[in-house]
């Protein structure tokens, strides 16, 4: 026996409502030549069976019989069918739970035709959607696992964007590195079983990616190597530029400058010879810039900096943000910290006002006042925004390096003799870490003095001036010297 719903309201979940409103359609299949059912009179039913012909029966009927409540069991557990109907009935559902049923009962439709591919197409993107408002990144993996027959269904590149897309979905789910490494891994296998270079490139790349967020450095150091060698083969420019700027990247945290700046260079050389998106155009300009602010060329950084923040400005990109701080890092370091407050009340930096970029004014009004104190607040107030971002952490030490030297310097100068500990007192520093830098600042020059470490003192030498006469003196010999050599190798030619 097979039911069939007549016209009605549906449910949710794509089954039926229970009310006298729905009507089911029994007909028999067991032989073709089977009789209809009479009609079914009276009863104490009000003569509602007489208005349906000898194959219909009302919903309840149905239930009464074994055979009839195994039917509905069937129906409600399986697929729906692939069109736009089913599509619009999920986007209907009343929660994002009943939606994700739906769609996955489209998914079961054993149709391979044009229009349900299509179809099912859609509903991936929408479940896909659903699932990761839900942070359901286990059933995202899951997801893949169960879409890989209709896989071959499709043409290879819809099934590129289709993985890439579940595992960007998948990164957008907070905590889920561990599963994003497994899931790329898993796929590797699956893509290099099926002969699928193309996908398998991009997972990699993507995977090598995640492992140098994760710090496993020498894992995504091997994969690159022989990625890398693998795509210069196929000659695949936008792959290469990505995975070059993943090498280099790799390089410069393992500190490895000339390394990183041979990829970086490689990547720029790749990018000349194709069109290359705004976004991974910023991202080169951005990896230029970190390189050489480490080279503390900070007036070329800027410029680089400023290059990928109109670049991602324009594309509403977050990382932005990063750019308009280092920018603002860049100016602090070559000594014009009164720029910074210009550049944020710009049209572009007002956008970005918030805890990063407060972070830098704080950094800035600092430096313009010379005080470690305040310093020392910034870094205390704005710790996620300066000292958790690696690349402004490491400029940052320096400049507080800079900036106490500069002022133990403006201290002492007036004596002769001092105690460690009232300079400690007056620069509001402990004793034992200015004890330290003043011996450090001895051993590099930067004063003449000595360490009286019995009495806790500070013994600050006069600078010896140099006469101006003995540099003349010098080279006046060595003038003189010079010239009784060439003298004495002509006296010898002319002997022999």
């Amino acid at each position: 026996m097979v039911l069939q719903q007549a016209p009605g309201n549906l449910t949710g979940d794509g089954g039926a409502s229970k009310t006298s409103s729905h009507r089911w359609r029994l007909e028999d299949l067991q032989s073709p030549a089977a009789p209809r059912r009479p009609p079914v009179a009276g009863g104490g039913r009000g003569g509602q069976e007489d208005e349906l012909d000898g194959g219909e029966l009302l919903l309840e009927e149905a239930e009464n019989t074994e055979e009839g409540v195994l039917t509905m069991s069937a129906m409600q557990s399986s697929y729906l069918p692939a069109t736009t109907e089913s599509i619009a009935l999920a986007q209907e559902a009343k929660d994002a739970s009943e939606s994700i049923s739906i769609l996955y009962r489209v998914l079961e439709d054993p149709s391979s035709s044009s229009d349900a591919v299509r179809v099912k197409e859609v509903a991936i993107t929408n479940l896909t959607s659903y699932l990761t408002k839900e942070n359901r990144a286990e059933d995202l993996r899951n997801l893949l696992t169960q879409l890989r027959p209709f896989f071959a269904l499709i043409p290879k590149a819809k099934t590129a964007k289709i993985v890439r897309g579940i595992i960007d979905a998948v990164s957008k789910i907070p905590g889920t590195s561990e599963l994003q490494i497994s899931l790329c891994k898993e796929m590797v296998e699956w893509t290099r079983a099926e002969k699928r270079t193309f996908l398998r490139q991009r997972v990699e790349a993507r995977l090598a990616s995640l492992l140098l967020e994760s710090q496993e450095y020498t894992e995504a150091l091997t994969l690159l190597s022989s990625l890398i060698k693998e795509v210069r083969r196929l000659d695949d420019k936008l792959l290469l530029v990505d995975i070059d700027l993943l090498e280099s990247k790799l390089h410069f945290s393992l500190r490895n400058l000339p390394k990183a700046k041979a990829s970086l260079t490689a990547a720029r050389t790749a990018a000349n010879a194709i069109y290359v998106p705004p976004a991974q155009q910023g991202t080169i300009d951005l990896q230029s810039g970190i390189l050489h602010a480490e080279e503390k060329d900070y007036k070329t950084a800027y410029s680089y900096f400023f290059e990928a923040f109109e670049g991602f400005n324009a594309l509403e990109d977050p990382k932005a943000i990063f750019c308009l701080k280092y920018m603002l890092l860049c100016k602090i370091m070559v000594n014009h910290a009164d720029d910074v407050a210009g550049i944020i009340s710009s049209k572009a930096g007002l956008k970005y006002v918030g805890p990063d970029v407060d972070a830098m004014k704080a950094v800035a009004d600092a430096y313009s006042k010379r005080s470690l104190k305040y310093f020392e607040t910034a870094l205390r107030d704005y710790k996620a925004q300066l000292e958790e971002d690696p690349i402004v952490h490491r400029h940052l030490s320096s400049l507080y390096d800079t900036l106490l030297e500069q002022n133990l310097c403006r201290l002492i100068e007036p004596y002769s003799r001092v105690e460690i500990a009232h300079v400690a007192e007056m620069i509001e520093l402990p004793i034992d870490h200015v004890e330290k830098k003043l011996s450090q600042m001895i051993l590099d020059k930067k004063f003449s003095g000595t360490l009286d470490q019995g009495a806790g003192c500070l013994i600050i030498f006069e600078d010896s001036k140099t006469e101006a006469i003995f540099p003349a003196t010098l080279e006046t010999i060595s003038n003189v010297g010079k010239v009784v050599e060439s003298l004495y190798m002509r006296s010898a030619k002319i002997m022999a």
